[in-house]
């Protein structure tokens, strides 16, 4: 992993607040005097130099009130500008503190090279072959983050539209572990508008920085996998003047690089870079979803699983959870036993219930 500059703005010395600027003020001060009227000042540190000024212990060098109070107007002036310019100033202490995290970077991963990325894709393809089209689309995207020098791997904004429970949020989760970024998955359908995802201005009883940047400062990285699930779902909300604020439309700007790049969190009001988040929408239908958010988007259509795809991965899990033969063969059999155009066909939502009941057989405890 890299390090990458995720906020734009600088951090103040933690030692360079106004009372340690003005106590340098008038030690200055004191040597200043001290030379011009000959007075050999005390061989000591500078703490009980200024001690000693501060109770005039230092004979024909005085240090007036009136020269503390010059020392510490001077230093809030320029602590003051210091936070101005170091893109800080408007937040208070506690907000300063917390986004100190970012201060020196945040990880970033990456893919190293473009053998990495075959092997990548090829093992993400062994679980999962029926999402051949988005590991397809995310092996591109590997090779060419290589190919094109990026700091991290950046997944571009994609659409996976397909039925319920083929495993569209699992895919993601395993392509970010193989990659090495973490991810989040936000329910669209509890965030309909888009304050609860990027964040929402001071004033309001709910203001917040957003889930997004919250993650980020979190896990401390900068290309995380940001999954909205079920965003065809999330509604539309406008406002008392009619003005859109649902969720499709706060993302439109975190979608483009563009914009993405010099980003403005609406509740810190600082800037951050967003420009390698993995934006990765799940739809049952794209119907709902704007024409500017379907024009920032790859859209993927994914079809049902297979019977004989959903067997297969049940034996590879199976294994994988360490089941006894028994236990795999129970669940084959049952999903081998499905008429081929039943009308209620098992899911991977349903196989994984199975799994994990019969992992809960096989370790619940013995009855004496």
């Amino acid at each position: 992993m890299t390090s990458f500059p995720f906020i734009k703005a600088t951090f103040p010395d933690p030692d360079m607040n106004p009372r340690q600027m003005a106590r340098r003020l008038v030690l200055h001060l004191l040597r200043l005097r001290a030379d011009r009227t000959g007075v050999e000042l005390p061989k000591c540190d500078d703490e009980e130099l200024h001690d000693r000024a501060c109770m005039d212990r230092i004979e024909d060098v005085h240090i007036s009130r009136e020269d503390h109070k010059r020392a510490d107007r001077r230093a809030n002036r320029v602590f003051d500008r210091i936070l101005r310019e170091s893109g800080l100033g408007h937040l208070d202490r506690s907000d300063r503190d917390r986004l100190s995290a970012l201060k020196d970077g945040v990880h970033l991963a990456r893919i190293s090279d473009e053998h990495q990325a075959d092997d990548l894709a090829a093992a993400l393809h062994a679980e999962m072959p029926w999402m051949a089209a988005a590991t397809e689309y995310a092996w591109r995207a590997m090779r060419r983050s290589v190919r094109e020098g990026h700091a991290g791997f950046r997944l571009p904004p994609v659409i996976l539209d397909g039925p319920p429970g083929i495993g569209k949020t699992r895919w993601v989760r395993r392509l970010g572990d193989l990659v090495g970024a973490p991810s989040i998955v936000i329910d669209a359908t509890g965030e309909a508008s888009s304050f609860g995802v990027v964040g929402c201005q001071r004033g309001w009883s709910s203001a917040r920085p957003g889930r997004v940047l919250e993650f980020i400062l979190a896990r401390l990285t900068g290309n995380p996998f940001i999954v909205i699930d079920e965003l065809d779902k999330a509604g539309h909300v406008r406002s008392d003047k009619g003005h859109p604020f649902g969720l499709a439309e706060g993302l439109l700007p975190l979608l483009e690089p563009g914009t993405a790049v010099d980003w403005t969190c609406p509740y810190f009001r600082v800037r951050f870079d967003m420009s390698l988040l993995s934006w990765v929408l799940l739809t049952n239908t794209v119907t709902p979803l704007p024409e500017p958010l379907l024009s920032r988007c790859t859209i993927l259509r994914l079809q049902e699983v297979d019977l004989p795809e959903l067997i297969a991965f049940a034996e590879r899990e199976g294994r994988a959870r360490a089941l006894s033969e028994a236990s795999i063969h129970s669940i084959t059999d049952a999903l081998a036993a499905v008429a081929p155009h039943a009308p209620a066909r098992p899911s991977l939502r349903t196989v994984l219930r199975m799994l994990d009941r019969a992992a809960d057989l096989e370790n619940r405890p013995m009855v004496m």
